[in-house]
């Protein structure tokens, strides 16, 4: 699986040649002294190559087509370091699909009040230069991101690497294939969608592998190997149950189906509890562990919640929150303490575990299969966002809602899945109200390491709606915003 480590990112600064040669070397010599400090500030997820100020229309648009054929340039990011005449972008913008920041900074944090003369004025016009380069990324109708603040600051710093997990985010996406074992669940609407549709906006090859291919490869697995996946798991969780055939199947499964993913390049996978035809137990820490490892899971064959999973999962590469499938299950309505228990019967992935999980085997109740084992673990505390992908038919809808999970308040002895708590923003009634009026799913991706801000920016790369309940949502509003993007994409 391509780490996003493997991805780079182009620094590209604008000018041009009415200030004369010792100013473009000057211009030239600020842009590789930020690259090279933003490269050793240890807080970008990728590296950042310098390239050569582009000075004319026609060194723009090589420079651009340049980084649109490049595999490894997950983006570009400008900076006008003086003014660069919009003009000369436009053949270079126009057609660039990728990911753009315009990072709007200077070389020099403060104005030198006593030395400051004209040929400083000159070098270092990146608040005039930046505002006629933003123009033309207005007129042109670009997605961007614009960060706006002095490149050695902290807070800068964030914003450009949040950026960049998300750009990164975007090249996944576009090459993401999934698998999915069994179909959507009977009859269930939300957890469908255009297939076509999403291959065509989002880049996903969502394709259909019968179950009895995965048993094939089930059957061919060896003792040995189920060994070196049971030494694996004793390593990472806890064994907590003497049912250790029911542990041994599951790794089995495990291994069947990475050997799949392996040999067709899937990156996410769908089970469906319906659909288990040759197979002795739903998989259960055999999705998790696989989860682990950053592939993106759905159950009861929700591929848009896999997907995102995955893509998550790889935005947040590296961080220690962790991101992982969730489900909505019931309500804790305790007056003023109202709470969120979300879960799964099984597939809920450990990187959010609060304490080291343990593998348990119980009864399933559903499915008609032997019982599997699974991982049980409470959640961490911390701010997070649960996120819910729909297609409105015509179009798809990201929807985000901040939280504050925890653990879960009280004991749960006689339920053993993996469980997080939440307390919605504004609160749960708001919350609710407006997830429901927006089409929100029971199934989403919870993290605590992607931001709203992070997917509002995916899902303008993607040319998608963007939906946020956070702590100054109201019903009113989230009515009228609804109606409005009704109406705006109605015109598109």
């Amino acid at each position: 699986m391509k780490s996003i480590k493997e991805y780079e990112f182009w620094f590209i600064t604008g000018s041009q040649h009415l200030y004369g040669e010792e100013t473009l070397k000057q211009v030239a010599k600020d842009s590789e002294v930020i690259v090279s400090a933003l490269n050793k500030s240890g807080t970008l997820p990728c590296n950042i190559v310098y390239k050569p100020t582009v000075k004319t229309p026609d060194e723009v648009t090589k420079m651009f087509k340049d980084a649109a054929y490049d595999d490894k340039c997950a983006g570009v990011i400008t900076w006008m370091h003086t003014f660069s005449p919009s003009k000369m972008w436009i053949n270079g913008l126009k057609n660039f699909k990728k990911p753009y920041c315009h990072f709007h900074t200077q070389y020099n944090r403060e104005i030198p009040w006593n030395d400051i003369d004209m040929d400083f004025m000159n070098l270092n016009q990146s608040a005039h230069g930046d505002r006629e380069h933003g123009f033309i990324g207005s007129r042109l109708r670009m997605q961007r991101k614009v960060i706006v603040g002095y490149w050695e600051d902290a807070d800068v710093r964030k914003k450009l690497s949040d950026w960049m997990r998300t750009a990164c985010g975007y090249m996944v996406s576009q090459s993401l294939k999934m698998c999915r074992f069994g179909d959507n669940m009977r009859q269930v609407a939300v957890t469908e969608g255009d297939k076509v549709e999403a291959e065509i906006k989002f880049g996903w090859d969502i394709e259909y592998r019968p179950v009895g291919d995965l048993v094939e490869i089930l059957n061919a697995v060896t003792e040995e190997e189920i060994d070196t996946k049971i030494a694996e798991y004793k390593t990472r969780y806890e064994m907590d149950t003497e049912a250790e055939e029911a542990v041994r199947y599951q790794a089995k499964e495990e291994i069947a189906i990475r050997k799949m993913c392996d040999k067709y390049g899937y990156r996410a996978f769908v089970t469906n509890f319906e659909d288990l035809h040759g197979l002795c137990q739903l998989p259960g820490i055999a999705a998790q562990n696989m989860m682990m490892d950053g592939y993106g899971f759905g159950a009861e064959g929700d591929w848009k919640v896999a997907a995102m999973d995955a893509i998550m999962k790889a935005m947040s590469e590296g961080m220690n929150g962790g991101t992982a499938f969730m489900e909505d299950y019931t309500y804790h309505f305790e007056k003023g303490n109202e709470h969120i228990l979300g879960a799964h019967m099984l597939e809920v992935c450990p990187l959010i575990a609060a304490n080291k999980p343990k593998i348990q085997v119980h009864e399933l109740g559903i499915g008609d299969r032997q019982p599997p084992a699974r991982l049980v673990f409470d959640s961490k505390d911390g701010d997070a966002i649960v996120a819910s992908l729909v297609d409105m038919g015509g179009r798809m809808r990201l929807i985000v809602n901040d939280i504050k999970a925890c653990n879960p308040l009280k004991p749960m002895p006689k339920l053993p899945v993996a469980g997080v708590m939440w307390k919605p923003m504004p609160d749960l009634a708001t919350s609710a109200e407006c997830w429901i009026m927006a089409g929100g799913a029971h199934h989403s991706v919870l993290s605590y390491d992607v931001t709203a801000e992070m997917l509002h920016d995916w899902a303008n790369m993607m040319g998608i709606e963007f939906v946020h309940i956070n702590e100054r949502t109201t019903v009113p509003d989230m009515e009228k915003e609804l109606l409005y993007n009704d109406i705006a994409y109605k015109l598109k």
